[in-house]
């Protein structure tokens, strides 16, 4: 039997989602006469969204028929997860250790929780604390076939004859470590949005690892639902600052607390027709920051200023840019010509054998050589004019790196003048003048 409850293990915990918690009520005796009812498990979570403060608050339904005599004996509660024990509330109970230890399991905490009784006609004031508290174990299995497990807890609540005195709620408290987990998001959705978060409670689920030897063993002694009213409820304190993006099933209901200033309730009625089957409440949740909520303002708002006045400055940097890099990286096929810069007027050596001295004209010189010149005078010989030309030139001398791309390793600078002297408007003498130099990289254009 044992290969066989390990299959079956196996099978269950590979269908289970990923983060389902909850509860189960075991008795002490197999087969109990008796059923939980009314049955309220509270979780309180705030901004901090640290441990969660968890509230059970049940009673004990005896049959019409049955005389509540006989009936006395500990209930058990199995959560798969971690809690940590109530300060002050006594030590631990040596003997849920070594049970849970025979069984192979790790016992990693251990101590006790806040048990008391709740009148339903009091307030809070009236809730009596009993004493000794319910000791747990909090335990892990870190070897078998299926490796480490999450924590669950072993909680052993002793009977007190309130649990069947219908005028009482037994109140069970702890702060539950795990229910929160964090949903995976991108920075930009943490800094608009605010991180998510996501949160189960359920009853009746056992696909646990750790949970499932324990009620496999103990599956006879599993307390059913009375016909009382059963919920889950989660209440979400500064219900301004919060924003539910999920909830799941249908039925749940969402409103604002009737007691509680501030505070959203999120609410499932269980099904007691679904039997053993595991009823779960989903919500995914953030909490978001004053400025946050801004943010279906603020975005459109910073597109439109991007739009209008950002761009301006990027396409002026991205100019800018392109101008620098343009001087050390060139593109283009290896029998392209280098992408030669040009100042002024460089005069070919053609246009220059076109001004013959005796022959060309003032007006030919400026048609052949164009109208961008520096023109003076003598001063007392009225018939001579000059004419100059000025011009310069930057070739890049590239090294090929791969493909289309080039580096340039350094330009080729050449500084070109012409001199034109006209005596009574007809070129008398032409002088040119090339200079060169070298520059590693010319300065932006």
């Amino acid at each position: 039997m044992t290969w066989r409850a390990w299959v079956l293990a196996a099978a269950l915990v590979a269908g289970a989602p990923a983060a389902a918690h909850g509860q189960l009520f075991l008795a002490s005796r197999p087969h109990p006469a008796f059923a939980i009812g009314p049955l309220f498990v509270r979780a309180d979570v705030t901004p901090a969204l640290g441990p969660v403060l968890v509230e059970v608050l049940f009673s004990v339904a005896v049959p019409p028929a049955r005389s509540a005599a006989g009936l006395e004996q500990d209930l058990h509660l199995l959560w798969p997860t971690a809690v940590s024990p109530a300060p002050g509330s006594g030590p631990p109970d040596a003997g849920l250790e070594r049970y849970v230890t025979a069984r192979g399991y790790t016992v990693i905490e251990s101590g006790r929780l806040a048990l008391g009784a709740q009148h339903l006609y009091g307030d809070e004031r009236s809730r009596v604390p009993l004493d000794g508290g319910a000791p747990f174990v909090t335990f892990i299995r870190d070897a078998g076939p299926l490796g480490l497990t999450p924590p669950a807890t072993w909680v052993r609540i002793p009977w007190d004859p309130r649990f069947v005195n219908r005028t009482f709620l037994v109140s069970l408290q702890m702060q539950a470590r795990g229910l929160l987990k964090a949903k995976p998001d991108t920075w930009v959705e943490r800094t608009l949005w605010g991180p998510r978060h996501r949160m189960v409670l359920s009853f009746n689920e056992v696909r646990h690892r750790a949970v499932f030897p324990l009620y496999l063993e103990h599956r006879d002694r599993v307390v059913p639902l009375a016909e009382d009213p059963a919920q889950l409820l989660i209440d979400f304190a500064e219900a301004e600052r919060l924003k539910i993006d999920e909830l799941t099933p249908g039925a749940a209901r969402r409103q604002l607390s009737e007691t509680r200033d501030s505070t959203e309730t999120v609410t499932l009625f269980l099904d007691r027709s679904e039997g053993r089957a595991a009823q779960a409440l989903t919500v995914q949740f953030g909490y978001f920051t004053g400025l946050q909520s801004w943010a279906p303002v603020l975005i459109p708002a910073l597109f439109f200023v991007l739009g209008n006045v950002a761009a301006v400055l990027v396409r002026t940097a991205a100019e800018r840019l392109s101008r620098r890099l343009s001087g050390r990286l060139q593109f283009g096929r290896a029998a392209e010509p280098p992408r030669v810069r040009q100042t002024g007027t460089v005069l070919d050596a053609d246009t220059l054998a076109r001004l013959k001295p005796g022959v060309t004209t003032y007006d030919e010189v400026l048609a052949l050589c164009g109208r961008e010149v520096e023109e003076s005078r003598r001063v007392g010989a009225a018939a001579d004019r000059h004419l100059v030309y000025r011009g310069r030139r930057l070739v890049p001398v590239r090294r090929r790196v791969f493909g289309w791309l080039s580096t340039v390793g350094h330009w080729d600078v050449e500084h070109h003048e012409v001199d034109v002297t006209l005596d009574r408007d007809v070129v008398r003498d032409v002088q040119a003048r090339v200079r060169r130099s070298r520059l590693q990289a010319p300065a932006p254009e």
